[in-house]
């Protein structure tokens, strides 16, 4: 069990429970409140019983996550983002991979790169997706040597005919044809 733990002034309080946490401390002084998750690998290294690394806590979105990032050779494929020149109002998010990879795959249109890491399982975990644009470049900052070199698909697309890929041998965030292969990995989020 992994505990975090919450200060205010002297009071301290160790918890599994981050709402009941803040919950508690938050009615107790005037004191900045600090929040940390003591159990965190350093970047770049395995989290026991998470499914990968450690990439990162990422403050995209309303609530901040810990990327984990799937590594080994099962976790990594060359696939076509999908679906050229097929016109889809969804996964545009710059930051929402998740929520990408949840519209594309609910499509009826083909999306490999998506499917692939919406598919993916490790460690009993069956919530992997695929990075959006801003979570390929943090990754990029926190952990390049996780990725493969090479172009790197994210879930962000640009139009029917394009999509953002990262280039993580050298930190290219750019766009592509959909229906070229680009690397895929699959990755996670450890909320606290």
């Amino acid at each position: 069990m992994q505990l975090i733990t919450v200060s205010k002034g002297d009071t301290h309080l160790s918890t599994p429970d981050p709402a009941l946490a803040l919950q508690v401390l938050t009615g107790l002084s005037a004191q900045p409140v600090s929040v940390g998750l003591s159990s965190a690998p350093p970047l770049g290294e395995p989290w026991p019983g998470e499914g990968g690394v450690n990439g990162g806590l990422f403050q995209g979105g309303p609530r901040p996550y810990y990327l984990i990032i799937a590594t080994g050779a099962d976790a990594e494929a060359r696939l076509e983002f999908g679906s050229y020149g097929e016109e889809f109002d969804g996964a545009m998010s710059p930051h929402d991979g998740m929520t990408n990879t949840a519209d594309l795959v609910e499509t009826d249109s083909t999306y490999p790169a998506a499917q692939f890491c919406a598919k993916f399982e490790r460690d009993g975990h069956k919530d992997y997706y695929l990075i959006a644009r801003r979570e390929a470049s943090f990754l990029e900052g926190t952990v390049p040597q996780t990725f493969s070199k090479g172009a790197h698909w994210t879930s962000s697309q640009y139009s029917a005919y394009g999509a953002y890929y990262m280039a993580f041998e050298d930190g290219w965030l750019s766009l592509n044809v959909k229906s070229l292969e680009r690397l895929v990995r699959p990755v996670r989020r450890k909320y606290f």
